[in-house]
């Protein structure tokens, strides 16, 4: 049969059209309860969901044995300076993995990468298990494993589908990213009080094992139903180029590594003002001295147990139920307006009630729409982009410029703390200057996607 693609829409608000004349199958129906799924597309999908579920899985069960490791064997004060280090091997990782990428076909690229990161985790088990310290090495390694593994899940999303497709799948695909961040810090939760930190590096890298066979699955199964462009993609390794080269060379691709940078700046100097409150909180209830030390450590790890949990849940419900519909109803540039403007009413809020229900409030609201709503409309923008561009300028935006951002932060909150004595209103202030300025790079980037998007070729049908 016949699989005609869909051209793209050029309305603003985009109404999507069923051309494809394949009738949609049981797993087709029961995923339109979360995107707009159409006949035969509901398998490749979910191979995709399964994949960033299990990675996003593996991930949390690292990081939770990430933490122990580290601060038993260096403590608190040398975690603070790691982003640094995490930035500066990025310089190194960006330009090698760009020069792999125009060796090898996408498959053997992506499953090449999850192997050779889950044999990373056994020489990891094998120097621990043998009484060697492995706390920063391993702590540098989540840092990059975490936003390298998940960048190239996204660009191979990219690849695989067109951009009216992406836009339609790439919500029920971070469903999957949701979920699996649930999961997984759960699962990690219950194992390390059984077992320990060591064997949850085993299973992380099960896992990706795993993910490396649904990578391979998901590349022939997409691709064999996408048309000539798709199957011809599939077995021509990537153009020469830097993935930092071809980044400067495009002011789209600027903006979209200066949107990451300063949206990782804004929350994460939020999680500063809320850590700030609570531990104020926590000093004036139960009090101040040392010997109520262990009482404000339990009413902090309470407040933050349920924080998260609301932060998980409001994500999940998010990305199932109105991802798909924002895409759908004020497209890809619409939707980056929505993180933005939640911040920026909720900094207003907090610098006229600084308290901590009103800072508690904003950061969950602002993180599940962050982890939900503002990440899938962010991969989305490398939907019309040339493919070297979706593997590896989106590799150096989404590794190097977000752990960028983080030592940016780091640097304001030490000199407004050490220098400006600015308190929670003073940053407040700040993050609402930020937010503006976000909102006008937000305006250029929605005009340009937009352009782009029409202007982007319609594969051809397949034979």
């Amino acid at each position: 049969m016949v699989n005609v693609p869909e051209h793209p829409s050029y309305a603003s608000f985009p109404v999507f059209r069923a051309l494809d004349p394949r009738r949609p199958s049981r797993l087709d129906r029961f995923l339109s309860i979360f995107a707009d799924v159409r006949g035969g597309e509901g398998a490749g999908a979910l191979l995709l969901f399964s994949n960033i579920f299990l990675l996003l899985s593996a991930y949390y069960l690292l990081k939770t044995a990430r933490e122990p490791l580290i601060l038993t064997e260096q403590g608190a004060v040398v975690k603070t300076y790691l982003s640094a280090g995490q930035a500066l091997l990025l310089l190194l990782v960006v330009p090698a993995y760009s020069w792999l990428a125009s060796r090898v076909r996408r498959a053997s690229l992506l499953a090449g990468v999850s192997l050779f990161f889950a044999a990373n985790l056994a020489a990891f088990h094998a120097f621990a298990a043998a009484g060697n310290r492995i706390g920063i090495p391993f702590y540098l390694w989540v840092g990059i494993f975490n936003v390298f593994a998940i960048s190239q899940f996204w660009a191979f999303a990219n690849d695989l589908y067109s951009e009216p497709q992406g836009k339609r799948l790439f919500p029920l695909i971070g469903v999957g990213a949701s979920l699996g961040a649930v999961a997984g810090a759960r699962a990690a939760a219950d194992a390390i009080r059984h077992w320990g930190a060591l064997p949850l590096l085993w299973a992380g890298g099960a896992l990706l094992l795993v993910c490396a066979l649904l990578t391979l699955l998901a590349d022939r199964r997409i691709s064999e139903r996408s048309g000539a462009a798709q199957l011809l993609a599939r077995q021509q390794p990537l153009k020469p180029g830097d993935g930092f080269l071809l980044l400067f060379q495009d002011r789209y691709l600027v903006m979209i590594a200066f949107l990451v940078l300063l949206l990782n700046v804004v929350n994460t100097s939020g999680e500063f003002l809320l850590s700030s409150l609570v531990t104020e909180q926590a000093a004036r209830t139960l009090g101040a001295g040392p010997e109520f030390a262990e009482a404000r450590r339990r009413f902090i790890g309470a407040f933050f147990g349920g924080y998260f949990f609301w932060v998980n849940t409001l994500s999940f419900v998010f990305q199932a139920f109105l991802v798909s519909r924002l895409f759908r109803y004020i497209g890809v540039g619409g939707t980056l307006f929505v993180l933005p403007a939640i911040a920026f009413s909720g900094y207003a809020l907090l610098l006229a009630a600084p308290v901590l229900g009103v800072i508690r409030l904003l950061k969950i609201v602002e993180n599940s729409a962050d982890y939900s709503i503002q990440n899938t409309a962010r991969h989305a923008l490398f939907l019309p982009t040339p493919r070297e561009v979706k593997y590896k300028a989106k590799a150096a935006i989404d590794t190097f410029f977000q752990r960028a951002g983080d030592v940016t932060q780091a640097g304001i909150v030490y000199a407004g703390t050490n220098f400006l004595s600015l308190g929670i209103s003073g940053f407040a202030v700040l993050n609402l200057l930020l937010t503006a300025l976000w909102l006008v790079l937000v305006l250029y980037l929605a005009r340009e996607y937009r352009r782009r998007a029409q202007a982007a070729p319609v594969p051809e049908p397949a034979a």
